[in-house]
């Protein structure tokens, strides 16, 4: 049994605390999820047999009284960045800041051939791994590309997918049986991409250009055990975490959509990988450095909110 497939939502519960410490009051047991534990005589005890190992309590307890069990305390520290343990509160970050890092942050189409470090790509799983979780499984696993090499093999599995698949959708016999049974799949597919891909795979044989991975030299795969824990959106969590670090530690990168795709549909291409298949590849990531500077933060169709001010159950 490896480590994904342990991670389940509820665990035994090893939460010690200490009472010399304890002083009573009261914010483990507010913050906890599960509600296993409680005040008696004006110390804080375990009462409930599971915990999700969030490690909230510890994280609130003023006095460091509080221990789970069920964490590591190394598993985040970082080697490239510098470390701080102190809790950034409510509304004390640079907001500006912050949201100008989201808006700098590009897809890059156009890596340069430098080497990425190998403990910046530590890091940044680390840091995808700070990411919140449905009930707190962190089902994910991150397979890493270290050099151009793996990534480029991985792009030549990938564009072996869809010359298959643009040899299928050039079949009318095949669009018409797959709008039958699989509804027009097929012929969305040949509607929407076929052209595009084609001509990727032309500049591929003809250029020796990679319109998948861009020439990045490294790049990230997060993949998630099955679990019904909305561990696909967990793993766009950690995604997102892990573009953002990124561009932040001073390089660039991109979400590869169609490599994801090709992976759900080819499971021989994950397994090459080193993915069991009771793993789902969910997202991939591009890495490496730029070689466009860009001059200005980009824009963004106009987005309205929608205000919901109560729910009616439908009949």
């Amino acid at each position: 049994m490896n480590d994904c497939e342990k991670r389940t939502s509820y665990h035994p519960n090893r939460t010690v605390i200490d009472p010399d410490l304890c002083d009573g009051c009261g914010l483990c047991v507010v913050v906890c999820p599960l509600r296993s534990l409680a005040l008696r005589d004006g110390r804080a005890v375990v009462t409930g047999k599971f915990s999700l190992g969030c490690d909230q309590c510890a994280a609130v307890c003023p006095r460091e009284a509080v221990s789970t069990g069920l964490v590591d305390d190394n598993a985040l520290t970082l080697t490239t960045i510098q470390n701080d343990e102190a809790w950034i509160p409510y509304g004390q970050f640079d907001a500006a800041a912050l949201v100008r890092l989201i808006r700098s942050r590009r897809s890059c189409r156009s890596f340069s051939d430098t080497p990425m470090p190998r403990q910046v790509l530590d890091d940044l799983v680390r840091i995808g791994a700070m990411a919140p979780s449905g009930h707190n499984t962190q089902t994910w696993q991150f397979t890493v590309l270290p050099d151009r090499a793996s990534v480029g093999k991985l792009a030549l599995a990938v564009g072996e997918f869809f010359r298959r698949l643009n040899r299928l959708s050039e079949k009318r016999i095949a669009r018409f049986f797959a709008r039958l049974f699989l509804g027009d799949v097929l012929g969305d597919y040949y509607r929407r991409h076929y052209a595009i891909v084609k001509e990727g795979l032309r500049q591929w044989d003809e250029l020796g250009r990679d319109t998948l991975f861009w020439g990045a030299p490294a790049a990230l795969v997060i993949s998630s055990q099955k679990h019904p824990d909305n561990s696909g959106k967990d793993v766009l969590l950690a995604s997102q975490n892990i573009l953002l670090a990124a561009h932040a530690m001073g390089y660039a990168s991109c979400f590869i959509g169609f490599a994801v795709n090709a992976m759900a549909h080819d499971r021989r291409i994950a397994r090459a990988l080193g993915i069991p298949d009771d793993e789902e590849a969910l997202a991939v990531i591009a890495l490496g450095m730029s070689d466009v500077r860009y001059r200005r933060v980009t824009h963004r169709r106009r987005v309205l909110p929608r205000y919901c001010f109560g729910v009616t159950p439908s009949a």
